[in-house]
């Protein structure tokens, strides 16, 4: 195992951050990193907002699911899948590009999703903590406003940064699946009540598995968060059929 590979498999969530700011040698190096990432065609189809308003972050901590630790971020970006560029770029030279659609949207979010994992493992790279917040995919109308969106851009991610604190280091990370139920040889391998038992069970801890998946399944599938967040993808994709 070389420095690579441990930093990778014990990176986890941060939501609490010492007081301590993040040099702006080391934030532009983290946004290097995140701009040499792998793209489609050398496309770099997305574009990175650095949220540096301290009153736009209070507010995105409200819009996003009312996450305060949010408004305490060091450094926060916002990862936007970005076809309007090129787009752009295609009609000023007088190109006749067809309509975008559904593939092209999830060309640009896999695009901002892995520029965004690049900007993660630089961050832990610095032992600088950081956490995903998907909900900036929800509220679709207020984020549009509030970020400026225009058609053909979706926020697919927003990452904050910060030193996380001793109480975070020392926090065990979550228990991940085993690998066998992960990965699946050549083709893929649907899985039986008693697998997912055993794949999911070890969630579960002092409860019951049926206990805990009931309970998971309210906080997180059938949430208002989880409705709010595909009725916002839903308005984002109307643009791109």
């Amino acid at each position: 195992m070389n420095e690579i590979t441990r930093s990778l498999k014990n990176r986890k969530s941060v939501r609490v951050f010492t007081e301590k700011e993040i040099d702006e040698n080391i934030k532009e190096e983290i946004l290097l990193c995140a701009v040499n990432a792998p793209t489609a065609g050398n496309q770099q189809l997305y574009t990175i907002l650095d949220i540096r308003d301290k009153e736009l972050l209070k507010k995105l901590s409200v819009t996003c699911d009312n996450q305060p630790f949010i408004a305490d971020s060091k450094f926060t970006l916002i990862f936007c899948a970005d076809f309007k560029k090129w787009y752009d770029a295609f009609k000023f030279t007088g190109c006749e590009p067809r309509p975008l659609r559904e593939g092209d949207f999830l060309l640009a979010v896999n695009d901002a999703l892995i520029a965004a994992q690049n900007a993660v493992c630089a961050a832990e790279s610095f032992g600088i903590g950081s956490c995903y917040i998907g909900d900036i995919m929800e509220n679709c109308e207020i984020h549009r406003e509030m970020l400026n969106l225009p058609d053909y851009v979706f926020p697919a991610a927003m990452i904050v940064f910060g030193y996380p604190t001793e109480g975070q280091i020392k926090r065990e990370k979550p228990q991940r699946a085993d690998i066998k139920h992960i990965v699946h040889t050549d083709t893929y391998r649907v899985m039986e009540k008693d697998e997912l038992q055993e794949l999911f069970g070890i969630k579960a801890k002092e409860k019951s598995y049926e206990d805990w998946m009931k309970a998971f399944c309210n906080r997180k599938y059938n949430s208002d968060f989880s409705v709010e967040m595909s009725r916002s993808v839903a308005e984002y994709l109307k643009q791109w059929k």
